[in-house]
């Protein structure tokens, strides 16, 4: 009954401080909020008119949703790589940057769920992916292991900063009896939620572009350098903005895991870049349409060479150690990984795929503005979300949010 008094007085205590803030802060809500509005208005158009409204077609069926949600899904298991040093390796620099990577998890995490949601063309079908109702084709279907392990994954990430959090309120230290175990399963859930994403593509033996063994990975290397860079870009705005300060060796030491990720990620791209192209087969056909363009076909080239010069030079700058302890660079190096990894990893993994199609034919994918006006609000939501989180978090960590009893 106390504990149920205490969670009552901390919902209260959470609402009365979401809804205050500096006048950036309301500004910033404000903005999310409209872009959520927008987002469902646009939505609430796919369902009237079916998918129809997008630009995905038989030929190409996955597009920006299934891209997003794909990185997104790295993201989310980037929180592993502050969670095992923190819970596991008792490394107190990475402390004050848990909570805060914890809470980027769970937002990236309720993202991937929104954009399957709207790629499977509205709620109305999810009863399909619930066991023992829908079906479910346990054990054989990839796709259920997807479910699963990413309903798992927002599990763990959800109560285990709860439990730390709600212990916190109350003025008491948690205790690591209670938690370390679900942080040492989640490490390797986090490696398992992308591995089990990367075989939906890779056990696909018609899609010669995705039938490869290094894509896991890739996956792998890619997270956790694309997570990470998030994350810091994240620390250095709440560092800036709030009372929680984070040290300069937090940062200095997430940013070298994403050099290292960002290094292997560079070597295995041009490992497959030489699969492909060193002794082109009828195989590589995609991989040339994707980086040359086929048949006069050449939606992607835009993309795909803005994709691979920032990931040079991002992972250039960040190799020299100078340079990365300059946190302008560090941050300009960091902002433009991410947009390298998250446009190598949607639009130059997911549509060269289905080009050309079984039987030859070039079909190519343009998303609509519903489309993009979808993916905007599910982008906000999540940013939103995180805001929550964060200020939640940060107000309960400073002993601003304190259960009075």
């Amino acid at each position: 009954m106390r504990r149920l008094k205490v969670f009552k007085s901390l919902v209260i205590d959470s609402v009365d401080a979401i809804t205050q803030g500096s006048k950036k802060y309301h500004i910033w809500m404000a903005f999310l909020t409209f872009m959520m509005l927008m987002g469902m208005y646009c939505y609430s158009i796919q369902l009237d008119q079916g998918l129809s409204a997008t630009g995905m077609t038989d030929r190409v069926s996955w597009g920006l949703y299934i891209s997003n949600f794909t990185f997104l899904v790295g993201v989310a298991a980037a929180a592993v790589m502050l969670v095992m040093p923190t819970y596991v390796l008792k490394d107190i620099d990475f402390k004050q940057a848990v909570l805060i990577g914890e809470g980027l998890a769970v937002a990236a995490l309720i993202m991937c769920l929104a954009f399957v949601i709207a790629d499977m063309g509205g709620p109305s079908v999810l009863w399909h992916m619930i066991p023992g109702i829908g079906v479910f084709n346990f054990p054989n279907s990839m796709l259920t292991w997807d479910v699963l392990v990413l309903n798992g994954y927002l599990f763990l990430n959800i109560t285990i900063p709860f439990y730390i959090l709600f212990r916190h309120y109350q003025g008491k230290e948690s205790k690591a009896s209670v938690y370390v175990p679900g942080a040492i399963l989640s490490v390797f859930w986090a490696v398992g939620i992308h591995l089990v994403t990367a075989f939906l593509y890779q056990g696909l033996q018609a899609r010669p572009f995705w039938n490869n063994a290094l894509l896991g990975p890739r996956f792998l290397a890619s997270a956790f350098a694309a997570g990470p860079a998030l994350i810091i870009l994240v620390l250095a705005i709440i560092r800036t903005y709030t009372a929680f300060k984070i040290d300069d060796k937090t940062i200095k030491k997430i940013a070298m895991v994403v050099t290292v990720a960002a290094q292997i990620n560079l070597i295995m791209l041009i490992s497959e870049l030489f699969k492909e192209f060193y002794a082109p087969t009828h195989h590589s056909e995609s991989a040339y349409y994707l980086f040359f363009g086929l048949h006069g076909k050449t939606a992607l080239l835009p993309w795909i060479w803005t994709a691979i010069p920032l990931n040079v030079l991002a992972t250039v700058l960040l190799t020299f150690h100078k340079l990365r302890n300059n946190f302008r660079v560090l941050f300009f190096s960091c902002f433009i990984l991410f947009v390298a990894i998250w446009i190598e990893k949607g639009f130059g993994l997911i549509v060269p795929g289905f080009i050309p199609g079984p039987y030859g034919k070039i079909a190519e994918y343009t998303p609509t503005g519903i489309e993009i006006g979808v993916t905007l609000g599910i982008w906000a939501m999540g940013a939103f979300v995180f805001t929550i989180l964060a200020k939640t978090a940060i107000g309960i960590e400073l002993g601003k949010l304190r259960y009075k009893k």
